[in-house]
């Protein structure tokens, strides 16, 4: 670029700016195809700024344990502390849970659709999450009314909260208001609400919305037992909207035997299951890699291969490109 333009180079700007505008980019560009521009850019990927929001909940639910473990500790240890918004499906063990709950000091919405976490691991850690305005802990079914107590009386500040079931997993079983009425206790601040196709009775839902008055949206989607007097709602909950209970969605106009949570058409996760870099004490060598990049053609005419990263103490060493 000549001398004197008004234009600034790409590579001089700030981390900051960088991470705003790489947090629109897929999470795939992101760690295998900046990295790799110039140094600028690769340290800004390395840094806090790009994992302020990480939302790997797509890619999580098609990608093996152990590679969703790592990449989310990486992940979450480049945000340094300052982590916002986590959204992550399929977590089973309690270690992780440890681990989030150990860089929650700056989180305010945490997304954990279908984790195998117990009311136990909940009670042991939600006392970190106090910062949380927004949860979703939808299709968790190892969780019970006892969670949801404990993190009612630990997050104060929770306004929002999903707690859906899948239609297979509540069909046939009878109402239960223990969880109802555990969040009617817990969480009177709360003004978005859902609990689709749960177990739940009319008495539970009214004993909500009494003690939730800022109550603005709730979803009860296939809530079969749960029956409403519009015209009440409408007199003295004029703020509230309410969807369903008998609302036809995917699970009616399809088979139940065939709805599924997860697709079975070919997808780019699937191609795609761990590419990042700088991981340092996750990874050892390379060779942990080689079950992940089985019949996939594509990955390697695009040679997105592990990337090590950055540090200040390697100098040039790892072939970087000069800045565009």
């Amino acid at each position: 670029m000549e001398k004197g333009s008004d234009f600034r180079q790409w590579d001089e700007l700030i981390p900051d700016a960088l991470g705003l505008i790489f947090s629109n980019l897929p999470l795939k560009e992101v760690l295998t195809v900046i990295p790799r521009v110039c140094k600028s850019w690769g340290k800004a990927v390395m840094g806090p700024y790009c994992w302020q929001e990480i939302d790997i909940e797509e890619w999580s639910s098609l990608s093996q344990p152990d590679n969703l473990d790592r990449m989310l500790r990486m992940l979450i240890a480049r945000s340094s502390g300052s982590l916002r918004k986590l959204s992550v499906s399929g977590l089973n063990n309690d270690l992780i849970f440890s681990f989030i709950a150990e860089h929650a000091g700056s989180l305010q919405s945490l997304r954990l659709p279908r984790c195998e976490m117990s009311d136990l691991i909940v009670e042991q850690i939600v006392g970190r999450f106090s910062t949380i305005t927004f949860l979703d802990v939808s299709y968790c079914v190892k969780i019970s009314a006892r969670a949801l107590e404990a993190i009612g009386k630990n997050c104060k500040m929770l306004v929002g909260l999903c707690r859906n079931m899948h239609p297979l997993d509540t069909n046939g079983k009878p109402p239960e208001d223990d969880e109802g009425l555990a969040i009617a206790a817990t969480m009177p601040k709360l003004k978005h609400l859902e609990m689709a196709y749960h177990l739940i009775s009319t008495a539970s839902i009214l004993q909500i919305l009494s003690s939730c008055p800022d109550l603005e949206f709730l979803d009860l989607r296939g809530c079969w037992s749960v029956i409403l007097d519009d015209k009440l709602i409408k007199d003295k909950f004029p703020k509230l909207k309410v969807l369903g209970p008998l609302v036809v969605d995917f699970f009616e106009r399809n088979d139940w035997d065939e709805c599924s949570d997860f697709s079975d058409a070919s997808s780019e996760y699937l191609a795609w299951e761990f590419m990042a870099g700088g991981v340092g004490d996750y990874f050892d060598d390379d060779e942990s890699f080689d079950g992940m990049w089985d019949d996939e053609a594509s990955l390697e005419e695009l040679e997105l291969r592990f990337y090590e990263g950055v540090h200040e103490n390697v100098g040039d060493n790892y072939g970087w490109p000069p800045s565009p």
